[in-house]
């Protein structure tokens, strides 16, 4: 990956409403070399998708996200992978995690009451045979998600002091 790569992923992870000539103006590049770029990048699977972060605390939703830290044993052969595979093929899972530490794996998952999301994780994480034990966390408030503050704050409200 090369720096000119970089720097064009960093500006559609900032904004990916962004185009090929605006990006080709704030880096002083031909759009159709932009272009050219960002297709080889979808090409090659390293821009997979281009989303929209929605602060969901605004919207009359009732969604319940929960993360789920999982202990298992890997499998033979197969290490880690086959069980994360198992369990990010479930449609309410948003993220499957493999991490150093206490536990194995940290699951991130969606469901419309706090009910589905119990009943996932018993009548579906549990019973898999290499889960060793869960731990459900469920989110009541998101600040800030993939670098962009939720809430509304005012700045620095200190009185100045000088000498």
């Amino acid at each position: 990956m090369n720096e000119l790569q970089l720097k064009i992923l960093e500006l559609l992870l900032e904004d990916a409403r962004r185009d090929a000539a605006t990006i080709a103006t704030m880096l002083d590049l031909a759009v159709d070399e932009v272009r050219t770029i960002i297709r080889d990048l979808e090409e090659r699977h390293v821009i997979v998708k281009y989303a929209t972060v929605v602060n969901w605390s605004k919207v009359d939703n009732d969604k319940v996200t929960a993360l789920i830290e999982v202990q298992i044993t890997p499998e033979r052969g197969r290490g880690f992978d086959a069980i994360a595979e198992k369990i990010y093929l479930h449609p309410e899972v948003k993220s499957v995690y493999l991490m150093s530490g206490a536990y194995d794996l940290l699951v991130e998952i969606e469901g419309s009451t706090l009910k589905e999301v119990a009943s996932f994780v018993s009548n579906k994480l549990s019973p898999i045979e290499s889960v060793l034990s869960t731990k459900t966390f469920f989110i009541l408030k998101k600040y800030k998600q993939d670098g962009i503050i939720f809430e509304e704050h005012e700045g620095d409200q200190r009185m100045s002091v000088s000498p």
